[in-house]
């Protein structure tokens, strides 16, 4: 079993941003280990820029050690946890005394920062050679996407279909209603209510049939749809009945998982009642970073931080200059929100949260 010495052991599975924030923060106060697959952290409201601009991956893709550089790296994917100790995919058994859930989505990412940017030098050529486009999603990613090709690229023919009955479906309808009306100025074709079969173009007809019947020419296209929460793993654990029905983590109000007192979750794999975005993600890594240096510094447990939940807040970028923006007191659409996000998409900010350079 992998162990540390004096300091307490802590674990931290997963290192986006949330687990990544969390590391930095208690590096040199535990004896501290992050497990992930991947060599990187990849800060996810950049990837929609990166594929039309690739070089802007060069800041939204960062290698773990340019902020985290006291403490083990295991890059595996977690299989199993026991009462002390995480099991991982290479056959290491590594010990702790505190744990932290911080697995996020189950992307299927390259494991080295060279290969992630190499993916999206490809994604771009993927856009440039293409006259049509065809994107199946019209969630955040699927929206987001669709305004950055075509601000980019204003010649290529764009369509976006999506099965629901509007855009944005995990915000509000007024929020909808602004990113169509701007997606729909910048010339993209909006289909709602309709799937697409991707498998009808695979005899290299380049035209995609919807579920109503309507054909669709697009020389590529791209999946925008929901990727799952990687916590099914879980299920094999002593974790597995303090998982709800929709996969989340149960915590209670320190982010501490139910009934344990040692095992913490954060970011999206939490069940806690707010919608689920890289401003909370960061805000509960702060707040377990403060309840782990109490614990970890002999604090009484009545001491530790609660976790509440901020203002609903939700920002998405349509392009270089609009967004649109829902705030618990009125939502817009346009270059306003536009100059508050789109510019840099958060890049700067959110690397600080590294202590690099914007």
């Amino acid at each position: 079993m992998e162990s540390g010495g004096s300091k307490r052991r802590v674990v931290v599975v997963g290192g986006g941003i949330a687990g990544s924030i969390l590391a930095r923060s208690i590096q040199f106060n535990a004896d501290l280990t992050i497990i992930d697959p991947k060599e990187y952290l990849e800060i996810k409201w950049a990837q929609l820029r990166s594929k039309v601009e690739p070089s802007f991956a060069e800041r939204a893709v960062v290698n773990y050690r340019d902020f985290f550089t006291n403490g083990r790296i295991v890059t595996s994917t977690a299989i199993n946890i026991t009462e002390n100790e995480v099991l991982t995919a290479d056959g290491r058994h590594i010990g702790y005394d505190y744990l932290v859930i911080a697995t996020g989505h189950s992307d299927n990412v390259p494991v080295t920062r060279t290969e992630r940017l190499h993916y999206y030098d490809a994604e771009n050529q993927k856009i440039q050679s293409a006259r049509s486009i065809l994107i199946v999603g019209g969630g955040p990613s699927g929206v987001e996407l669709a305004g950055e090709i075509s601000t980019d690229f204003p010649d290529k023919k764009v369509t976006l279909v999506h099965k629901g009955p509007r855009l944005l479906e995990y915000i509000g309808p007024k929020a909808s209603d602004k990113g169509l009306s701007l997606l729909r100025s910048k010339k993209v074709d909006i289909k709602l209510q309709q799937s697409v079969d991707l498998k009808s173009a695979s005899d290299g007809s380049q035209v995609y049939r919807t579920s109503t019947g309507e054909s669709i020419k697009a020389d590529c296209h791209f999946l925008c749809t929901r990727v799952p929460l990687s916590t099914a793993w879980l299920n094999e654990t002593i974790l597995k009945t303090n998982l709800d029905e929709d996969g989340r983590l149960m915590v209670d109000e320190y982010l501490r998982v139910k009934g344990r007192n040692n095992i913490f979750a954060i970011g999206d794999i939490t069940d806690v009642p707010e919608l689920k975005l890289g401003h909370a993600a960061i805000h509960h890594a702060y707040l377990v970073a403060k309840n782990l240096k109490l614990l970890m510094g002999g604090g009484k447990e009545s001491k530790m931080s609660v976790y509440k939940p901020g203002p609903e807040v939700a920002m998405v970028s349509l392009g270089r200059k609009h967004a649109v923006a829902q705030f618990p007191f009125a939502t817009l659409g346009g270059r306003i929100p536009g100059l508050i996000k789109s510019g840099d998409v958060f890049v700067g900010r959110t690397r600080k949260h590294l202590g690099l350079e914007p």
